[in-house]
């Protein structure tokens, strides 16, 4: 008698024979994605195919989540994962673990995504670029310790000052652990009394300069105190330590110029800011003598003994003018005088005594002027021009007729 069996019985089979293959269960396959889909669970559901075939794959969330890029359709990647069977559909699929891009093209698209995020996040944004000192005394170097690089950064340096002191942090510039290295030496420097630090090394391939396309490095170059100039590959090679640093030198060597000024420049300048100096101290010392020259006058008019002159000036043209002013004053007081001396000459009592008139008076001195001030008996002396006379009332006669 046959044996039947059912659907699922087949599927599950299958599925263990697959997942029994070691081969399957741990796997790495080339490929092109397409029918790429993100699902709102998380998990990323797509297609790897070739000229040859097609295999459906399946990215659980947690997996997913550790991707460094995004997925899209057209990208050759090698996924790596176990093979297994889906019951439900008999189908079989690639359960993906991670996923790398494929050759430079992959290196190239991680970098531009990384570029993105740190553009986003204002990495590269003017506004953090630190500029450069007017002087440099000390310059701190973070690359290989042989190489091209090195040497002409120093010769460079001592071409253009050499008075500047150089100190180099050996660092790994390539091949794992090359980012961790250049972190830390910028860092280290950055902990040192140096003025301006260049970060480079010399060309190559996109794999080359990878440690200098990396996250780490970036926030090194960001958070440094000190001003980073970037100086890796040739003139067209263009790193994400470029965009981060606060000056893009296009090779080493042109760091070096960049970082350090001339000696003969330094002088010159330190020349013109001493006859700036100069100059200005003079400005100065010649408006303080002006100063100085208006305070004297100033003081002078306020001397008790200057105020004393200008107050008897003063007071000599008022005593002038008040004496003017007296004899004027005099002068028509005279002349008032004049014509009231004549006046009363008019009526003078000693010129009409001189005329033959006389005044009387009684024992009190009492001037008698009318008739009826008399009295019987009344003692009187009577004035003349040239003398007195005693008399003794005897009678009156009043012009009303009456008689006494």
């Amino acid at each position: 008698m046959r044996n039947v069996y059912t659907v699922g019985q087949v599927n599950a089979y299958i599925r263990g024979l697959v997942e029994d293959d070691a081969r399957l269960s741990s796997i790495t396959v080339a490929g092109e994605i397409s029918n790429l889909k993100y699902h709102s669970s998380g998990h990323v559901y797509f297609t790897l195919k070739d000229a040859y075939g097609a295999l459906s794959c399946v990215m659980w969330r947690s997996d997913a989540a550790r991707l460094k890029i995004r997925l899209k359709d057209g990208s050759g990647v090698h996924a790596h994962g176990s093979v297994s069977v889906y019951e439900k559909s008999g189908s079989y699929q690639l359960y993906v673990k991670r996923i790398e891009l494929q050759g430079a093209g992959a290196l190239y698209e991680q970098v531009e995504e990384l570029k993105k995020k740190l553009f986003a996040q204002g990495m590269f944004d003017e506004m953090y670029k630190k500029p450069l000192p007017k002087t440099v005394k000390t310059l701190g170097v973070v690359t290989a310790a042989t190489g091209a690089a090195v040497r002409d950064i120093i010769k460079v340096t001592r071409g253009r000052n050499p008075y500047v002191q150089v100190i180099l942090y050996p660092a790994q510039v390539q091949g794992e652990g090359a980012e961790k290295s250049i972190a830390k030496g910028i860092a280290a420097l950055a902990a040192l009394p140096v003025d301006v630090i260049i970060a480079g090394r010399g060309g190559g391939s996109i794999e080359d300069l990878m440690a200098f396309n990396t996250e780490i490095v970036a926030r090194a170059i960001f958070d440094s105190p000190v001003p980073v100039v970037s100086g890796v590959g040739h003139e067209t090679d263009t790193t994400i330590a470029d965009f981060v640093a606060d000056v893009r030198a296009a090779t080493p060597s042109n760091a070096a110029e960049i970082a350090v000024p001339e000696a003969e420049r330094i002088e010159e300048r330190f020349v013109d800011m001493t006859q700036a100096l100069i100059d200005a101290m003079q400005g100065k010392i010649e408006s303080a003598r002006s100063k100085r020259a208006q305070y004297l006058r100033q003081l002078q008019l306020l001397r008790p003994d200057a105020r004393i002159k200008e107050m008897r000036l003063t007071l000599d043209h008022l005593t002038d003018k008040l004496f003017e002013r007296m004899q004027r004053g005099i002068a028509r007081r005279k002349e008032t005088l004049k014509y009231l001396a004549a006046a009363l000459d008019g009526v003078s009592p000693a010129k009409r005594l001189a005329a033959g008139y006389a005044y009387v008076q009684d024992d009190a001195g009492r001037h008698i002027k009318t008739a009826s001030m008399l009295e019987e008996r009344m003692a009187l002396t009577i004035h003349f021009t040239d003398g007195a006379a005693k008399a003794q009332v005897t009678g009156t006669d009043l012009r009303n007729g009456e008689t006494r």
